[in-house]
């Protein structure tokens, strides 16, 4: 297996109102935001346009589970099938099943502290005009 992790995928985090974190940092900090947060775009080393997402969710999301922690790191990869088999293969905890979108693969791991990782096979280009 060639590659795991290409870069950040995005960086998700509790808080008491995402609408309010949003607008804050929107007005102060000048975050291009949405409904979801906010997607840095980048390009990698071959020229292919990447993003990054920086998201606030509300306090009582389940989405973090079974992590009790206050983020979830999402880290892009290549490749996720093959790279959850090794996983697995090496110990690690895997969360749930891979899920298959039109933006993308998800996954998510467990690392040893109990922090919810999210494993992304993104496909860029669906976010593209």
């Amino acid at each position: 297996m060639k590659k795991r992790v290409t870069g950040l995928g995005g960086f998700f985090f509790k808080t008491k109102n995402p609408k309010t974190v949003k607008n804050w940092y929107n007005e102060h900090l000048g975050l291009n935001t949405d409904e979801y947060g906010c997607t840095f775009w980048w390009k990698d080393e071959e020229g292919n346009k990447c993003s990054t997402q920086w998201s606030p969710f509300d306090e009582k999301t389940e989405y973090f589970k079974p992590s009790e922690k206050e983020f979830m790191m999402n880290f892009r990869v290549e490749n996720l099938v093959e790279l959850l088999k090794v996983l697995k293969e090496e110990g690690v905890t895997i969360v749930g099943e891979m899920e298959e979108y039109d933006y993308g693969k998800f996954g998510w791991i467990l690392d040893p502290e109990g922090n919810k990782v999210e494993l992304w096979e993104p496909i860029d280009s669906a976010f593209l005009d």
